[in-house]
């Protein structure tokens, strides 16, 4: 029991710190932040580029800004809280977690990312 506590401070400590970092340090102010390697390579928009700019538009109430950054990423966010929450509690609800980690989903999921790659780069959105 003291092993889950701690394991779970470590987890709202690691979050705190990393919301912090990307409030305080804009990505594109600064140029030792990451960069999107096949962004580099390729010079396409991947499907997670703009994501340090969604974090932190979104921390400084940016919500337009963190919608031109990457619009997708935007509007998964309670699909991505939600799975979140699934991963922690999976033990109670096992027939959701079952259903929602299924084959169908995982094919829809995977043709909105490629739908959305092929799209931001032919758009330039």
């Amino acid at each position: 029991m003291i092993l889950l506590k701690s394991n779970r401070l470590y987890w709202i400590a690691g979050v705190s710190l990393f919301l912090l970092f990307y409030f305080i340090f804009d990505p594109l102010k600064y140029g030792w932040m990451p960069q999107c390697f096949f962004h580099k390579v390729t010079g396409l928009q991947c499907m997670g580029c703009g994501s340090q700019r969604v974090v932190h538009a979104l921390l400084h109430a940016d919500i337009s800004g963190a919608i031109r950054a990457n619009a997708l990423l935007v509007f998964s966010i309670p699909f991505l809280i939600f799975l979140l929450w699934l991963e922690f509690s999976r033990k109670s609800h096992p027939s959701l977690y079952r259903k929602v980690h299924s084959l169908p989903l995982i094919i829809v999921v995977s043709a909105i990312l490629i739908a959305w790659l092929i799209l931001r780069n032919i758009l330039n959105i």
